[in-house]
């Protein structure tokens, strides 16, 4: 298994992308290439006393970096040695099972699309994060803003990807999949939810997916579902809402904390715990599903511990061959031309 990562991509590319790579490298055994400037990421190694580059870790290097302000639709194309565009190319050629990037989600969303490719059949790639969940486990949400306006048959096929997915990023046989709706009744929400529940419905009934019916914004992090499903602009504010509202009960919890010296002493005695509880909290990286090989999306802020998560979700997404797995549910996702 050999992982392609993006060095230059992130806030805190290229050290912390190094450090997270050579974790990854240690906990899941997979071959590593570092895609960047070749000066800058042996600078790195030197900067955390490495002066080889250890079994294993190989450096392709790259002499442009697609930053924040690239037109995402352009950049890959403008900027053809760039770090994230290189390291596509790489992953269309074979040269790698997956590539994470921490870099512009437009960007990496367009270029894959470009140079990697979508399955034939499918209409749009999505974003599909995991999510955690109150029962301590985790949920897929998708799509996250690939795509702001879509088709019953865009969320549709969003929604078998997701099943697909989860089989294997959740280690669930048979994953339940709800629709995020205003209301857990068949009868809410707009033309469009309607239409996809109408859909889904019948689909679970042949058997082809485990479709439960609506999941509203109060139930979504319950546990309740394996698989949320809705449109970009819908998923996107949720994901968002969802991250600052994690922000504000922790940073809430720290002046509990440290308020007086009592609570001072308690937190002493919890520290790991908060610690433990932050990392729970935590949105990991985004799979870009739709492509024909695995492309993950890391947290633009992400560090060591992020990457190397980042990069157990690829080496885990190019084992199980979730691209395959897409493939072979292109026929039980189908929407008769008529309910287009």
């Amino acid at each position: 298994m050999k992982i392609i990562v993006d060095a230059m991509g992130g806030d805190n590319a290229p050290l912390e992308v190094v450090k997270g790579a050579l974790k990854a490298r240690e906990e899941y055994g997979t071959d590593i290439v570092l895609v960047g400037s070749g000066e800058e990421i042996l600078r790195c190694f030197e900067a955390i006393g490495m002066t080889n580059l250890p079994d294993g870790v190989s450096i392709v290097n790259a002499s442009q970096v697609v930053t924040m302000e690239d037109d995402p639709a352009k950049a890959c194309r403008e900027k053809r040695d760039s770090s994230m565009t290189v390291a596509l190319n790489m992953l269309r050629d074979g040269l790698g099972d997956a590539v994470v990037s921490a870099g512009s989600t437009g960007a990496l969303l367009s270029g894959a699309t470009l140079i990697v490719k979508r399955i034939r059949g499918i209409r749009r790639a999505c974003l599909a994060p995991t999510v955690p969940t109150m029962k301590g486990t985790e949920s897929i949400l998708l799509d996250v803003g690939a795509n702001a306006e879509c088709t019953a048959e865009y969320i549709v096929q969003f929604a078998f990807m997701g099943y697909a997915y989860a089989k294997y990023e959740l280690g669930v046989e048979n994953p339940t999949v709800g629709l995020l709706n205003i209301g857990a009744e068949e009868t809410k929400g707009g033309a469009l939810q309607k239409q996809v529940h109408a859909f889904l419905t019948a689909a679970a009934e042949a058997g082809k997916i485990n479709f439960v019916g609506n999941v509203e914004g109060t139930d979504a992090l319950s546990g309740k579902v394996d698989v949320i499903v809705t449109d970009g602009f819908s998923g996107n504010i949720m994901l968002k809402s969802m991250e600052g509202a994690i922000g504000f009960l922790l940073s809430e919890l720290k002046g509990i904390m440290y308020k007086n010296v009592k609570n001072k002493l308690a937190a002493a005695m919890l520290k790991n715990d908060l610690y433990a509880l932050k990392g729970k909290l935590g949105v990991g990286g985004s799979i870009m599903l739709g492509l024909t090989k695995p492309v993950i999306k890391a947290h633009g802020s992400s560090k060591e511990k992020e990457i190397s998560l980042a990069i157990g979700q690829a080496v885990r997404s190019a084992q199980a061959g979730v691209s395959e797995e897409i493939t072979s549910l292109l026929e039980a996702m189908e929407i008769p031309e008529e309910s287009k």
